[in-house]
């Protein structure tokens, strides 16, 4: 590698240092500014991370220093063609690395969480029975159509989640296959799930299990090993890396015995005419057999560099300042009666940057409008691509609609959406503060401007 690649790779690590010190990672787009409708500019506030985290600028700064050595891997004879043969390879080990992989495992690059579990769905055996919670996110809950599924209910604490999973799995075919599989923090409610619990229980019934880390890793440290799991998905666009690139992490058997994912170049290892004028094909047994085609380099390099980033800020500082930040925000949303935040666990349980909630009289695409084009701050509002877990928590009861609203409901129903605000490592105390202060001003006054609804959307009234 060379040397301008070596030391963007070797950003300096930041020391341990008392969590409420801790300074933000810095973000692409930390300074850009925004127009309000009331008037005047603010600086952006991102609070929607977990749909896509902003790039830390030290990724984006890695991938440049990369950029004007960009090459064809692992076929090229060129020096830049090996110089990005290495850098993908190295990206790979770096990957396993920040999951705490076995030295059995293998890391296959993906586009993306949802890419990684249509993967594993495709490559399970004919007869395996999958075991999934209806609150999973629908890249979680969907893939699975080859299979026999078992959707479970929701649970109302971990205990019952474990009790609930320990009685479907016995009362499944002992004899087959199985496969679990659960997220690891939601992406609806940001609490975490019992994991390691859930993998023991897994195992202890004969079926393997799959994590979707999508929303865990860029929050919390994930250990394949310390957890248990079989396999671990996650998207580099959430764990502050450009779109377009993710990870499936874990046992290589079933991999290695299915057809590829995608049939061609890069998961052949061999191909051949036969006398009766077919073709004979030998596939790669490494990660490669699912890789097929050009891969996404720049895509992978962002993602090592994001785990490098991360590993060396210290999760544990990382954490405590996110604790922090979540506290903030969940007692300024309790001093608002109309507001009501959704939770399967209750308050006291642990979660990461994600909260949702429903505020009385207000339909959530009206609220989600008037914290955009009034305050400047970016949040979602809808079902989060989790639709029965967020139609289970409100209830399945219409919110009220307010003067504007964009009802995305099934015939004869009407809005059930909720409001989503999300931050992390770039999150600024500012951001939360306005976020708090915005709820509190728009529950007490209302909206300062008119909206209406354009294409199934709320916006401002020109």
């Amino acid at each position: 590698m060379s040397a301008s690649l070596n030391a963007a790779a070797a950003t300096a690590t930041t020391t341990a240092q008392d969590p409420a010190r801790t300074e933000p990672l810095a973000v692409l787009g930390r300074d850009v500014t925004v127009p309000l409708v009331t008037g005047g500019e603010v600086t952006y506030a991102a609070l929607d991370y977990a749909a896509s985290a902003p790039a830390l600028q030290r990724v984006w700064d890695d991938v440049a220093a990369y950029a004007p050595y960009y090459g064809s891997v692992h076929r090229g004879a060129g020096y830049l063609s090996q110089l990005s043969t290495d850098l993908f390879e190295q990206s790979r080990a770096t990957v396993a690395e920040f999951l705490d992989c076995r030295p059995s495992d293998q890391v296959v690059f993906t586009r993306s969480t949802t890419d990684s579990l249509n993967l594993l769905a495709a490559v399970i055996p004919a007869d395996c029975q999958v075991f999934v919670f209806e609150t999973e996110h629908h890249a979680s809950l969907l893939p699975w159509t080859n299979a026999q599924v078992s959707y479970l209910n929701a649970p109302r604490t971990p205990d019952e989640a474990v009790a609930t999973l320990e009685r479907a799995l016995a009362d499944r075919d002992p004899y087959g296959p199985a496969l679990v599989c659960v997220t690891g923090a939601s992406n609806v409610t940001g609490e975490l799930w019992p994991v390691k619990e859930l993998a023991a229980a897994a195992h202890a019934h004969g079926a393997r299990i799959v994590l979707d880390a999508a929303q865990l890793a860029p929050h919390h440290p994930v250990s394949v090993r310390d957890l248990g799991v079989d396999w671990v998905a996650f998207s580099g666009h959430k764990l502050y890396a450009p779109f377009g690139s993710g990870v499936l992490a874990g046992r290589a058997d079933w991999l290695q015995q299915a057809e590829p994912y995608l049939a061609g170049g890069g998961a052949s290892r061999k191909v051949s005419r036969r006398e009766d004028g077919g073709v004979d094909v030998e596939w790669h047994t490494t990660a490669a057999r699912h890789e097929a085609g050009s891969p996404n380099v720049i895509g992978v390099y962002s993602i090592a560099s994001a785990c490098r980033a991360l590993t060396e800020a210290g999760f544990e500082n990382l954490v405590a300042r996110e604790r922090q930040l979540v506290a903030r925000v969940r007692e300024g949303l309790a001093e608002v009666p109309a507001v009501r935040v959704l939770s399967l666990f209750g308050d006291d349980a642990p979660r990461v940057g994600v909260i949702s909630f429903v505020v009385d009289g207000w339909n959530s695409s009206h609220f989600a409008a008037a914290l955009s084009a009034e305050y400047g701050i970016g949040v979602r509002d809808g079902l989060f691509c989790a639709h029965p877990l967020v139609r289970t928590l409100l209830g399945n009861e219409p919110q009220a609609q307010g003067e504007c609203g964009a009802p995305e409901a099934a015939p004869g129903e009407r809005s059930l959406n909720a409001i989503r605000v999300s931050f992390g490592a770039g999150t600024p105390d500012e951001h939360v503060e306005r976020f708090v202060r915005a709820v509190k001003e728009l529950v007490a006054d209302g909206a300062k401007w008119q909206y209406r609804t354009e294409e199934g959307r709320c916006v401002p009234a020109v």
